[in-house]
């Protein structure tokens, strides 16, 4: 028989603490009118509301895919360290000569 797993305890937040909107996070919202996108939003909130890292390049956004490849030829890119998905697809880029 399996044992039940205890509750998961979860410490509720009251959304009248929440911070308030300053101009910057007000300039980087995006603003819909009846569900229609009138503005799109510029940029990311962090915390604190600050705006920071790059954009999302929406037009060159990369796509998740499944791929099987050989054991041997996973291991050889994993060894490196991280980073060896994006190290997959510039060599790909340099075989098809997209770089």
């Amino acid at each position: 028989m399996t044992a039940s797993k205890p509750a998961i305890v979860t410490e509720w937040v009251d959304p009248d603490d929440a911070p308030e909107w300053t101009d910057e996070m007000f300039d980087a919202a995006e603003i819909a009118v009846g569900g229609k996108v009138v503005r799109p939003a510029t940029g990311h909130l962090g915390p604190n509301g600050v705006v920071r890292g790059r954009p999302p390049q929406r037009d060159k956004a990369k796509q998740q895919v499944t791929l099987r490849l050989d054991a041997d030829v996973l291991a050889w890119f994993r060894q490196s360290g991280p980073g060896w998905q994006g190290r997959i697809n510039a060599a790909l880029r340099k075989v098809e000569g997209l770089c």
